[in-house]
C-alpha cells in the first residue's frame, strides 16, 4: 500500500490557474534551481546563452509545461547515459530531448534530461506544433532535470537553490 501511495503521488497532475504573460519565461517543471550560468550552445543557437537548470526530486510533480507560447521550431531525442541528474555532465551525456520554441518576442530551448533512476522521458510535442504557455508538453518519470536555454539579454528572475513551480514561477523576463 505504501508503494502504491508513493507511485500515485509521483504521477499526480494538479490543476491550477496559470498567469499567462508574453514577457515571462515560466518554469517548465517543479523543483530546485541548481544551475544559472552562461554556456555555449552547439545544437541550435550556435552561441552563448543563459542556462537555468531545475532539478526534480522524486517528491516533485513531474509534469513538464511550456515556458512560453509559440511554435516548436526544433525537436530531437538523443540517446545517452544515465548519470545522476544533478551531475553537470548529465546535460550533455544523458538521454534527453531537445526542444526549441519560438514566438515574436523570444526563442527558448529546453532539455528534458533523464537521470540515474529516471530512465523514461515522455514528450508530447513535435516540430511545427503551436503550444501555449503553461500547457503540458511532457513528463519525466522518477526524478531528473530540465535545462532551459534563453538569450543572454533576458533578465533572470530566480536564484540558485530557489524552489520553483511549473507554469507558475517566472524564471526570466524578456527585455
Amino acid at each position: 500500500m505504501l508503494l502504491f501511495g508513493l507511485i500515485q503521488n509521483f504521477f499526480r497532475n494538479p490543476s491550477f490557474d496559470i498567469p499567462l504573460n508574453p514577457n515571462h519565461i515560466l518554469s517548465p517543471c517543479d523543483g530546485k534551481v541548481v544551475v544559472i550560468e552562461e554556456v555555449q550552445d552547439y545544437v541550435y543557437f550556435k552561441g552563448k546563452v543563459t542556462q537555468i537548470s531545475v532539478f526534480m526530486s522524486p517528491l516533485n510533480v513531474h509534469v513538464n509545461r511550456n515556458p512560453i507560447s509559440g511554435v516548436v521550431q526544433y525537436y530531437r531525442y538523443i540517446k545517452g547515459e544515465f548519470l545522476v541528474a544533478f551531475d553537470p555532465k548529465s546535460s550533455e551525456r544523458n538521454e534527453r530531448t531537445f526542444v526549441v520554441t519560438k514566438n515574436e518576442n523570444v526563442t527558448v530551448a529546453y532539455k528534458q534530461i533523464a537521470g540515474y533512476v529516471a530512465r523514461r522521458i515522455c514528450c508530447y510535442i513535435k516540430e511545427g506544433d503551436k503550444v501555449n504557455q503553461g500547457e503540458e508538453f511532457g513528463f519525466i518519470k522518477f526524478g531528473s532535470r530540465i535545462d532551459l536555454l534563453i538569450p543572454l539579454d533576458c533578465k533572470v528572475m530566480v536564484k540558485l537553490e530557489e524552489v520553483v513551480k511549473a507554469g507558475r514561477s517566472v524564471l526570466a523576463e524578456i527585455e
